[in-house]
């Protein structure tokens, strides 16, 4: 097994389903100590970032994404 930066306890990885307000499934996020994978409904392969570039990507200006308040 390979050599992770961060680690979880236990299990290796958590998957949510992504649900719309209207209740039809979105997708699937998988979420690992090495990167997130994302596989939207109806495919078979999921797309992967690892979890350096996610960092990078989210905390950029140019993403749109903001802090929360909590």
């Amino acid at each position: 097994m390979p050599n992770y930066k961060n680690q979880f306890s236990r299990p290796m990885c958590v998957d949510h389903e992504i649900i719309s307000a209207s209740g039809q499934k979105i997708g699937l996020l998988r979420v690992k100590p090495s990167g997130l994978l994302w596989k939207p409904v109806n495919q078979q392969k999921f797309y992967s970032i690892s979890l350096d570039q996610f960092t990078t990507w989210i905390t950029n200006t140019a993403s749109g994404a903001q802090r929360s308040s909590s």
